[in-house]
């Protein structure tokens, strides 16, 4: 089976630079993975993505070294195997706020007697290889997203679930779980920011992934500097618009407008 190339950069203490695909073209994820990224996540939750979509994204990622991850709308097994299923590399998967919501991701992840995922990884086997289902466990990437209150009041038996191979820190909801603003690239003064580091050294203690979301690269940079071995920089949605804004307002002399605070 093709390696994960993620757990080998993890296992050697390399930081890994995850892109992020929310716009629904085959064509706009091939130009994004030729531009460098260790990984692109399809965002098939706040995304405009949809099952179709994210296979024929998954082909245009495969023309590449770049290692194909989804991030996907709910804590759903179908969806998760489905996804799985098409040669998907990795799962991020949203509001695991405990134990059992771990487990039952996690789970979802793994072939019996580990899991309860169901056989049948059509294009996996193209992408992976013919023995597939032989090393699949191990190469598969799953990754909780703590964003949640109840999650920070749980944090402990999530990152003990077993076979989890770490978290990723959704800055937006853990902002609004919170009582802060939604957004990213939070001030160190902020609650948000101080919660971050503190779910960064429970996982660090356990030897386990480590990733979040950022809205520029010198947050990234300065994430991966306390010690984050996965940061994602913007998304293509957002590099588009942020390009045209600046050519445009050059063109006409107008001032910077703010940036937005989505994904």
């Amino acid at each position: 089976m093709r390696k994960n190339k993620l757990k080998q950069m993890f296992k050697e203490g390399k930081p890994i630079v995850n892109g992020w695909l929310q716009i629904p073209s085959a064509f706009s994820a091939e130009v994004m993975v030729n531009q460098g990224w260790d990984s692109c996540t399809i965002d098939m939750q706040h995304g405009v993505i949809d099952y179709s979509n994210s296979l024929n994204m998954l082909q245009a990622i495969s023309t590449t070294n770049v290692t194909p991850l989804a991030r996907v709308n709910w804590n759903e097994p179908g969806q998760i195997m489905k996804i799985l299923d098409a040669g998907c590399y990795g799962i991020i998967c949203p509001m695991v706020s405990n134990k059992k919501e771990a487990e039952n991701f996690v789970q979802a992840c793994l072939y019996p007697p580990k899991g309860y995922r169901s056989f049948g990884p059509i294009r996996g086997l193209l992408y992976g290889g013919t023995d597939y289902a032989k090393h699949a466990d191990d190469e598969i990437l799953k990754l909780a997203m703590i964003e949640t209150k109840e999650a920070l009041e749980k944090l402990e038996e999530i990152l003990d679930t077993p076979n989890l191979d770490g978290i990723y820190i959704g800055p937006a909801d853990l902002s609004l779980a919170l009582g802060e603003e939604p957004g990213f690239d939070k001030p160190e003064d902020t609650r948000v920011y101080k919660e971050i580091l503190k779910i960064l050294e429970a996982a660090k203690k356990r030897n386990l992934f480590t990733g979040i979301h950022n809205g520029s690269a010198e947050y990234a940079q300065k994430m991966i500097s306390k010690g984050f071995n996965l940061v994602t920089v913007g998304s293509d949605q957002r590099f588009m618009s942020a390009g045209a804004k600046s050519a445009i307002e050059k063109v006409k002399g107008l001032k910077k407008g703010s940036d937005a605070k989505g994904y």
